[in-house]
């Protein structure tokens, strides 16, 4: 028996979450089921943990995004051409090369045919499937459109990987810029600085205020270069430990949402996978209270994630999902014009999905831009600290040789 952590919804719509000691995450599920609920997640309290760990971060994963996407893509083709789910699996466990993508998709097809829904299989696999894919594919079982649900999965799952390997792409360059500067910079403080402090003394110089800082500087960088590395290693056991605390997150969030460039984008970019999330469950059929419960868990940002928290219990007194998400003031205000037109038209759902890609072409264009101007602006900030650094040493020089002259 092991301790496991659960999230489901009532029959009325109400997150329930909670602990349960069971044998398996199947057990769990079975009961939540037997109990008029709807599992959204069930996973052994300890494996929860080990996935906080930072060291998860370096772990290679069983199967990679565009794998995850491929085998999505592939069985919604095979399952809408009529195939049953055991033998989809089955033409599909050939077609992986690597060897740990085959043992996942073969566990998968062996949990199936033990009886469990695919929602439970892919659960299983040590979260190599995201918690959304697992309650999408709970919502498409639910409605009985399990194809369909994996198609429009196979297309959420493709947008997102499409914008992350663009902005991964476009830091490529930002990033060995400013490591190579970085790494000039320190060898400009740590070796030639100090070379001029000796020359300086020699002559008996008055150093202006700045080249005495810049020559401190140096001796530091010198003398301690070997803390370097220790400090990173500490600021990066502190980040993890803060990152655990939910009030810092969320402290951290509400910052991040309130600064007007960088917060007007993670808006549009939550929005855009809120809208998309949502508008798959509902038009897959799933209530809409169900289906808010589910996607706030797609949200990163915290505050936002609460918004959604927010705007269930208003959606599940009656009020309608354009006036609960317009209170908090954190959603565009596009965003919630357009959900109330899907409300008051009766197409909620195809109006959610509308938006969504609306806000991931403002994104991407927004990204582009971003991107675009912070190569200049990094050379500039760089340039302007080079130039600090070379002065500040010129300048004594430069007063001794008019002395003389």
């Amino acid at each position: 028996m092991a301790q496991f952590r659960y999230q489901a919804l009532s029959a009325t719509g109400e997150a329930i979450r909670g602990q349960m000691d069971a044998g398996s995450a199947e057990e769990v599920i079975g009961k939540l089921q037997e109990a008029g609920h709807i599992p959204i997640e069930a996973k052994r309290a300890d494996e929860i943990e080990a996935a906080g760990d930072w060291t998860s971060l370096f772990r290679a994963k069983a199967l990679s995004a565009e794998q995850i996407g491929q085998f999505t893509e592939q069985l919604a083709t095979l399952l809408a051409a009529g195939q049953p789910l055991d033998r989809a699996l089955t033409i599909l466990f050939d077609l992986p090369e690597a060897a740990a993508a085959r043992k996942v998709i073969a566990n998968v097809r062996d949990a199936v045919r033990g009886g469990s829904s695919l929602s439970s299989a892919l659960e299983q696999q040590h979260g190599v499937f995201s918690r959304l894919y697992v309650s999408t594919v709970r919502a498409g079982e639910v409605g009985g459109s399990l194809h369909e649900t994996l198609a429009r999965l196979a297309e959420y799952l493709e947008r997102s990987r499409g914008l992350r390997s663009r902005v991964v792409n476009a830091l490529i360059y930002p990033a060995i810029l400013v490591a190579m500067i970085s790494i000039s910079l320190l060898f400009l403080l740590g070796y030639v600085v100090p070379q001029f402090q000796q020359m300086y003394e020699g002559l008996g110089a008055q150093l202006p205020l700045l080249t005495k800082i810049v020559l401190g500087i140096g001796n530091t960088v010198r003398g301690y270069w070997w803390l370097l590395p220790i400090v990173g290693v500490l600021a990066l056991a502190w980040l993890d430990r803060k990152r655990r605390d939910a009030a810092w997150r969320r402290a951290v969030d509400a910052f991040m949402l309130r600064r007007k460039l960088l917060g007007s984008l993670i808006a549009r970019l939550e929005t855009a996978r809120l809208a998309r999330t949502v508008g798959t469950l509902v038009k897959n059929g799933v209530p809409l209270l169900q289906a808010l419960t589910i996607a706030r868990n797609v949200l990163g940002n915290r505050v936002l994630a609460e918004a959604v928290d927010v705007a269930a219990e208003e959606v599940k007194t009656g009020s309608g999902l354009a006036h609960a998400l317009a209170k908090r003031e954190v959603f565009p205000r596009l965003a919630v014009q357009m959900v109330q037109v899907g409300e008051e038209s009766g197409e909620l759902d195809s109006m959610l999905l509308k938006a969504a890609d609306t806000f991931d072409r403002e994104t991407a264009q927004a990204m582009d831009r971003f991107l675009t101007a912070l190569v200049p602006a990094l050379t500039v900030l760089m340039s302007i600290v080079v130039g600090i650094v070379i002065l500040s040493i010129l300048t004594p020089l430069y007063d001794l040789t008019n002395s003389i002259g």
